[in-house]
């Protein structure tokens, strides 16, 4: 009995020596993981931090619009009948005054050619009728010769003055009748000749809306052939929203992308606002327009395009992410100032130059420049011994990603741009223990 009591005892030492050891090792490692949680006071577990990086920021006013000539012209016809040929087809470089299609002319030829017959049998009855007058001009002379030498009577002297006045009126009215034949002549020449439609320019022929053979009856509408555009001119027609319209004024630069080649930039212009809107879905949306060249063809009618107005930009400039800046508290309305001084009674730093990558400050109506818009804000920055310092910087432009330093940061100084999730904060802590001996990061 004695002996199995000691053997108890001894097991039972064995597994408190145990259970001892394990609970000291679990707090040890507990005691050393708290230093990394959330709150511990290393701020390596407890933010995400970012390099200030060099870098282009643009502030721009994003819009969707379409791809059409600048000039253009739907050509139709002017005379009805049948559709006879098109001599060209989509795609097909036309210059100015070249025949593009032809309507079946045999009507309008029959109208000229009785028009010239007409003419020509009035301007034989005009030969007549001024020999009629010349006659009738001898024998008026001849009665007052005899009426002089009392020969004759004065009834044959009235009769022959009223010959003549009858021969000079009847003159002019074959004369009015050949001017109105002249004129019907010009006008059924001028249909013969729209018979022929001509290109009204020069460019591209893009569409044909017409077909060979078709009637074309231009009493009821003015029927459209085909529509030739000058494609070396573009222009993009975009739909911006009535809360960016007011960001937006003609001369500023835009550039824009196609959905086929999103790396190539095309830059313009702004160049008109309407002041119209129009209401979609009870949005209200204004039309902005600008031209940009097309000499090598590669913008097509109707292309959909992604357009940027820059409203601000700064090439090769420092930069940190949005999510690092803390607003700082604005000063006390009324605060006295003088010169340089800052609300806080400490110097205000000089005015930074514009560096060479940033763009000029928007202009007044007047036309002077307006004073940069620079703001104050505070950010986290990490030290060189581990901790955090809040410091305050000045920023100038920003978009909703990054916003450019003015002051109060150097190159490759890091802030802190987030916080770490408290789920990750254990495992973060963890992975730093087993870095530190040697083992492999838990996964």
């Amino acid at each position: 009995m004695d002996t199995s009591s000691k053997q108890t005892r001894r097991r039972w030492s064995r597994r408190a020596v145990i259970v001892l050891g394990t609970t000291a090792l679990a707090a040890c490692g507990l005691l050393a993981g708290s230093r990394f949680l959330p709150g511990s006071g290393n701020p390596a577990a407890t933010y995400q931090f970012t390099a200030v990086e060099r870098g282009d920021i643009e502030d721009v006013v994003t819009a969707t619009g379409t791809l059409q000539p600048r000039d253009y012209v739907d050509v139709g016809a002017q005379v009805s009948g049948q559709l006879q040929k098109i001599h060209v087809k989509v795609g097909s470089e036309v210059q100015a005054g070249d025949l593009l299609a032809e309507i079946d002319p045999t009507v309008y030829l029959s109208k000229v050619d009785a028009s010239r017959a007409q003419l020509r049998n009035q301007r034989a009855q005009l030969k007549e009728r001024e020999a009629q007058l010349a006659l009738a001009q001898i024998q008026y002379r001849r009665q007052q010769a005899l009426m002089a030498e009392d020969a004759t009577t004065t009834e044959s002297l009235q009769t022959a003055e009223a010959a003549l006045k009858s021969a000079e009126a009847s003159l002019e009215a074959l004369r009015a009748q050949i001017e109105q034949t002249e004129s019907s002549l010009r006008g059924d020449t001028a249909n013969l000749q729209y018979a022929r439609v001509l290109s009204p320019m020069s460019g591209t022929v893009v569409s044909i809306t017409a077909r060979q053979g078709q009637t074309l009856n231009t009493n009821q509408q003015a029927p459209t052939i085909l529509r030739v555009a000058d494609l070396t001119t573009m222009t993009v027609q975009t739909q911006v929203s009535e809360a960016d319209i007011s960001r937006l004024h003609p001369g500023m630069e835009v550039y824009f992308t196609t959905l086929g080649n999103q790396n190539k930039r095309w830059y313009g212009t702004l160049g008109q606002i309407e002041p119209t809107p129009s209401t979609t879905n009870n949005v209200v949306l204004y039309n902005a327009l600008f031209d940009v060249p097309n000499p090598d063809g590669r913008l097509m009618t109707n292309m959909t395009a992604q357009v940027f107005f820059i409203v601000a930009q700064a090439k090769n400039v420092l930069q940190i992410p949005m999510g690092a800046l803390q607003q700082s508290p604005r000063p006390p309305r009324g605060a006295g100032r003088s010169g340089g001084e800052r609300a806080d009674g400490a110097q205000r730093p000089p005015r930074r130059p514009r560096s060479e990558g940033e763009t000029a400050p928007p202009r007044n109506e007047g036309g002077t420049a307006s004073a940069p818009r620079t703001r104050r804000a505070m950010v986290k920055v990490l030290g060189a011994s581990g901790k955090l310092d809040e410091r305050a910087i000045e920023i100038g432009v920003t978009n909703r990603i990054h916003a450019q330093v003015l002051s109060g940061l150097e190159e490759g100084e890091k802030v802190a741009s987030g916080l770490i999730s408290s789920n990750a904060a254990p495992q973060t802590a963890a992975n730093n223990n087993m870095r530190r001996s040697g083992l492999p990061p838990r996964l």
